[in-house]
C-alpha cells in the first residue's frame, strides 16, 4: 500500500458551522497534522473558519462554499480547494439536514430535499475526491450515517433522514470493495445523540438526560467523540479497515 505523504489534506464538507461535529473535527484533525479544506453552504463561513484553524494549529486550511446537492458546485468547490493545499488524503462527509416531519406529512419536496443534501451530496463529495486519491494510490473517506438508519429513525429525524442516512451505508459498503484495490478505504461513522444544533436547538440539561436514558452510558455524545472517530479511520494505521459502519452512539445500538 502506498504510504501517506508528508503533507495530506482532509477535506470536510458541511463543516462551518459553530456548534457542529464538522468545526469540532477540523480543529480536532488541524491539532495532529492534517491541513484542512472547508466546504459548506456559507463561502464566508467556511473560508471564515479556514483562517481561523490555520492561524490557531499552524496548518494550511481554505475554505469553498457549494451546495452538495449540486455536482457541479462540489466539482468547482473541489478544484479550488486542490488548487491551494496539499494532496487530497481524506474525505469526511458531514454536509446534512434534518428532517423531524412525520411521514404521513412527507411532500414530495421534501423527501427529495433530504435525499439530495444527504446521500446523492455524499455520492457528489466522494466521487470527486476519490477521483483525485486514486492518481495518487491512497485514500481514505469516512460518511456519516445515523442510528437512526439502524434503528428506523426514533431519533429527532423521521423517514427521509433514516432512509438517507441508510443509503450512505450502503453507498460505502459498495465503494470500499470496487476502489480497495486503488488503495482507498471507504468507512462510516454511526453517531447517536450528539450535542449539536441539528438535534433541534440547544439541547437542556433534562433533554440530555432523557435521550442518555436510552444508551448504555449516563450522557450524550459530543462532537469531539465523533471527531476522534474519524480521526482514527482515515488515519494510515486505519489502512486494514474498510467497508465498516462504527457506531459512536453510547451503546444505543448494538449489533
Amino acid at each position: 500500500m502506498t504510504a501517506f505523504p508528508a503533507s495530506r489534506t482532509v477535506i470536510l464538507t458541511g463543516a462551518a458551522s459553530p456548534r457542529g461535529i464538522g468545526r469540532a473535527s477540523a480543529h480536532y484533525l488541524a491539532e495532529r497534522g492534517w491541513s484542512i479544506g472547508i466546504i459548506d453552504l456559507d463561502a464566508e463561513a467556511a473560508k471564515r473558519v479556514a483562517e481561523e484553524i490555520a492561524l490557531e494549529h499552524g496548518v494550511a486550511a481554505a475554505g469553498a462554499g457549494a451546495n452538495v446537492a449540486d455536482e457541479d458546485q462540489v466539482r468547482a468547490a473541489f478544484d479550488e480547494l486542490e488548487g491551494s493545499l496539499p494532496q487530497i488524503v481524506a474525505l469526511v462527509n458531514l454536509a446534512g439536514v434534518s428532517s423531524p416531519v412525520p411521514y404521513l406529512e412527507v411532500t414530495a419536496e421534501e423527501w427529495n430535499r433530504v435525499l439530495d443534501i444527504n446521500l446523492n451530496g455524499v455520492h457528489y463529495a466522494t466521487r470527486r475526491a476519490v477521483e483525485s486519491m486514486v492518481k495518487h494510490g491512497v485514500g481514505r473517506v469516512v460518511s456519516l450515517s445515523s442510528v437512526s438508519a439502524q434503528r428506523g429513525g426514533g431519533t429527532y429525524s423521521k423517514t427521509p433522514y433514516s432512509a438517507a442516512k441508510a443509503g450512505i451505508i450502503g453507498f460505502s459498503r459498495s465503494v470500499a470493495r470496487e476502489l480497495g484495490q486503488q488503495g482507498i478505504t471507504v468507512n462510516v461513522i454511526s453517531p447517536g445523540p450528539i450535542d449539536t444544533d441539528i438535534m433541534g436547538g440547544t439541547l437542556t440539561e433534562e433533554r440530555k438526560e432523557k435521550m442518555a436514558a436510552d444508551g448504555v452510558l449516563p450522557r450524550i455524545g459530543s462532537p469531539r467523540d465523533i471527531a476522534a472517530a474519524i480521526n482514527y479511520l482515515i488515519s494510515e494505521d486505519a489502512g486494514f479497515v474498510t467497508g465498516q459502519t462504527l457506531n459512536v452512539d453510547g451503546g444505543l445500538y448494538m449489533h
